[in-house]
C-alpha cells in the first residue's frame, strides 16, 4: 500500500516538535456539479522545529508517533 503524501499550509505550531498543517481539497457536488473547498487539520512530526507558520509544506503518512499524529513533515515546497 502505497503512503499518502498532502501538501498544505502549516497553521500553528505551538506545541514542540509538532506542526498542525491544513489540508485543503476541492471536491464535485454530486448534484449540482460545483467544486467547493474541503479542508482537514493534521498534526505533523517536525524533529527540528524548522517550520513555522505560513509555509506551505509536504506531509507524509507513518507509523503512529502520539495519539493524533501519524504524518511526518518532509520538506517546504
Amino acid at each position: 500500500m502505497a503512503k499518502k503524501i498532502l501538501k498544505g499550509k502549516v497553521i500553528a505550531h505551538k506545541t514542540d516538535k509538532t506542526a498542525t498543517v491544513k489540508v485543503d481539497r476541492f471536491i464535485k457536488h454530486p448534484k449540482y456539479k460545483k467544486y467547493y473547498k474541503v479542508s482537514k487539520k493534521y498534526k505533523a512530526h517536525d524533529e527540528k522545529n524548522e517550520f513555522a507558520v505560513g509555509d506551505a509544506v509536504l506531509i507524509g503518512e507513518s507509523r503512529p508517533i502520539s495519539k493524533e499524529k501519524h504524518f511526518i513533515v518532509l520538506s517546504k515546497v
